[in-house]
């Protein structure tokens, strides 16, 4: 219950909720399932928040089981204390937890454990209890004279290494010393190779510990570990020394005491908060960049797909040419050739000659472009094509992040077994166009390219998030059970990868589904699975209209009831006079108004363009159109049509200030910005969605 209740405290809602979405959890329900059938146990809360909720749940869960974990333990070993107990029931941590057990943790051999075996120990007890003088110690120490303590400084010392030892270890101390690096203590960096390298910003670089952003934790633990950088935490050694002393020195002046101290700051407590905090920032940092990686893999996802349109896709190249394939409105392979537009051949005649056939042939709608290499090169040959002959058609630049890897992966080559990597790759550079979630959950989502320091964070904790995320979409959209890929099919709610294959094959040998009630007839996909599933599965041509909606079958019968008897009544008379949810009933209606609507008509569309523009087109001061590429940290990335995306740092993205690039912009977003400094030697391309630099002259590139 006090788990409960401190859940209930932290997200603003009810025991009966917390309790509620638990309840749920444990009979197997899917977050998915949870947030769209089931709000009125929920409160109506979304599912990035309930994920939040469950992660919150399963920390605290874990925190209670390390509680009873570690009080057996001290009680084994004799040091559990009714003071002790109650330190540890408090813990709102598992550190905290860890740094209670640490006194009487077993230790390797240790300078004290030493002196303690050579009986030691009392004599440490009289210096840390300070009831009598240096002097008077020193007169002591003779009595702990032996064959191993062979004079009064070796028991003296062997005493201040107990003591040390007992100082570093208290989990008050450390603590308090925590807390006071945590207020005051500095992130250090210093170069230690003279030639250049990408962290010559960190060569001399110093900032507060608790206000140095995640990223450039991460910068600067990367320039480490290439052995660039030399990074560490500065201190006040002497503030802190004092600190301790203050409230271990019980009078006088202890001189032996207070050695004792500083021995175990320096020695021991030191070295070992500042790996900890190191390591507590850096989680923070991989939690912060992991955090982005999420919130730019959303909006990419739920891209407005290009529904019944004929799309030309090309996998740029230089030596090996440029691939090409024509895809038919449902994303089929209808055509492909390779054509050397560029670089070396610069065969531009007859790459014209192949391509005008093709669009002539197969009505082409679109162009699609991977943004790889030779990517702007192709560009200006296809606006070159599209100005001399009169074209009226329009291509748009594809993040071609991860297509080699599906080209080259078991479900590339079962999709197309008859065709090279080439023309996979090309396939899925255009039906990223069509439609981008279908294609996109083909591709491991750390592969897409839509996030920062990837390589320095926990994969582990990175594939997890990104998983949630990509669920949570193919959720949101649903999927159509005729098409549906595998790959796409086995986020689906309750879906893994075995049923997902199980149902394509139903598909294969029976035909097309025209009832969700024939996914029982599916093999291993049982009662849970489909009340799991069902809801998201869609069927536009079925038996069933209700079916192509995300109304669940279990509130068909509530959903006729609603058609043919809810005219001129609210939503609220309509949940009294039925006694039903009134969350579930504005959902089937929201449904009936519009079935089989898809969300993501409501976002961005790509950025179409006619004609290009090159580093030497754009001057200071011009402003363009552009689409956002990715969001990070410090700024957004955003391609205005040129060969090398361009940056709207945080500090330009607003008239006012913006703390979080997030809460500006998204992956997909459409902006006017304007160019506020260039370097086309470096290829770098500083812009500004400030009104106050919006004076120059206007290009917009559509």
């Amino acid at each position: 219950m006090e788990i409960v209740s401190q859940l209930a405290q932290e997200y603003n809602t009810t025991n009966t909720i917390v309790e509620n979405i638990i309840e749920l959890l444990e009979a197997k329900n899917t977050i998915p399932f949870i947030a769209r059938y089931r709000k009125e146990q929920t409160g109506n809360i979304n599912d990035e928040v309930l994920r939040q909720l469950v992660e919150r749940w399963e920390y605290l869960t874990g925190l209670e089981d390390k509680k009873t974990e570690t009080l057996k333990r001290l009680e084994e070993l004799g040091h559990l204390t009714d003071e002790l107990k109650n330190e540890v029931l408090a813990a709102q941590t598992l550190q905290r937890i860890e740094d209670l057990y640490r006194p009487f943790r077993p230790k390797r051999r240790t300078r004290a454990s030493m002196a303690i075996e050579k009986g030691l120990k009392p004599l440490a007890d009289l210096m840390i209890e300070g009831l009598i003088a240096d002097d008077e110690l020193l007169v002591s120490a003779k009595d702990f004279l032996t064959e191993d303590v062979e004079t009064i400084e070796d028991a003296i010392n062997g005493a201040k290494d107990i003591v040390a030892e007992q100082v570093s270890d208290d989990a008050n101390h450390r603590a308090l010393a925590k807390k006071y690096i945590e207020r005051t203590g500095k992130y250090k960096s210093k170069g230690i190779e003279e030639d250049i390298h990408p962290y010559e910003m960190y060569e001399e670089h110093e900032e507060l510990y608790r206000t140095t952003p995640g990223y450039r934790v991460l910068a600067m633990n990367r320039g480490e570990k290439e052995k660039k950088l030399r990074v560490g935490i500065e201190v006040n050694h002497e503030q802190v020394i004092q600190l301790l002393e203050h409230y271990i020195v019980k009078g006088g002046s202890q001189k032996l005491l207070k050695e004792a101290i500083e021995d175990g700051w320096k020695r021991l407590m030191f070295p070992a908060l500042e790996r900890e905090l190191r390591q507590l920032s850096t989680e923070t940092a991989q939690e912060e960049a992991i955090s982005v990686f999420g919130r730019n893999l959303r909006p990419l996802l739920m891209q407005a797909p290009l529904r019944d349109k004929v799309v030309l896709a090309l996998d740029p190249g230089f030596r090996t040419g440029c691939k090409v394939v024509v895809l038919g409105r449902e994303g089929q392979l209808l055509d492909n050739d390779v054509i050397y537009p560029t670089e070396p051949r610069n065969d531009i005649k007859g790459s014209m000659k192949k391509l005008l056939p093709l669009i002539s042939k197969y009505s082409v709608d679109y162009i699609a472009i991977g943004n790889g290499t030779a990517s702007r090169e192709t560009e200006q040959f296809v606006a070159q094509m599209i100005d001399e002959h009169k074209l009226s058609i329009f291509y748009t630049i594809v993040n071609e992040a991860g297509a080699s890897i599906y080209s080259a992966s078991e479900l590339g080559k079962a999709e197309f077994p008859d065709h090279d990597v080439t023309v996979r790759g090309a396939v899925s550079i255009g039906r990223r166009l069509q439609d981008p979630i279908a294609e996109l959950v083909k591709i491991h989502p750390r592969n897409l390219g839509v996030g920062q320091y990837q390589h320095d964070l926990n994969n582990q904790r990175l594939d997890q998030v990104l998983t949630n995320v990509v669920e949570d979409c193919v959720n949101t959209v649903g999927v159509d059970l005729n098409t549906a890929s595998p790959a796409l099919m086995e986020y689906v709610s309750g879906v893994n990868s075995k049923v997902a294959k199980s149902i394509v094959e139903y598909r294969t040998i029976n035909g097309r589904f025209t009832n969700r009630k024939q996914l029982k007839e599916v093999k291993g996909l049982g009662a849970k699975t489909f009340e799991q599933c069902a809801g998201f599965m869609r069927i536009a041509d079925g038996n069933e209209p209700l079916d192509n909606t995300a109304v669940h079958p279990e509130s068909y019968e509530l959903a006729r009831r609603v058609q043919s008897e809810a005219e001129g009544k609210s939503s609220a008379e309509l949940a009294e006079l039925w006694e039903v949810g009134l969350f579930t009933l504005k959902d089937i209606l929201a449904e009936l108004e519009k079935p089989g609507r898809d969300p993501r008509d409501e976002g961005e569309a790509p950025l179409f363009r006619q004609d290009v523009l090159g580093l030497d087109d754009l001057d200071v001061g011009m402003t363009l159109s552009g689409q956002v590429r990715n969001v990070v940290d410090f700024g957004a990335f955003v391609d205005i049509g040129v060969k090398q995306d361009g940056l709207i740092h945080i500090t330009e993205m607003s008239d006012k200030f913006c703390k979080d690039p997030h809460s500006v912009l998204k992956v997909g977003d459409k902006v006017d910005v304007t160019i506020i400094n260039l370097d086309k030697e470096k290829e770098r391309i500083g812009l500004s969605m400030r009104t106050s630099q919006n004076k120059g002259k206007k290009k917009t590139v559509n």
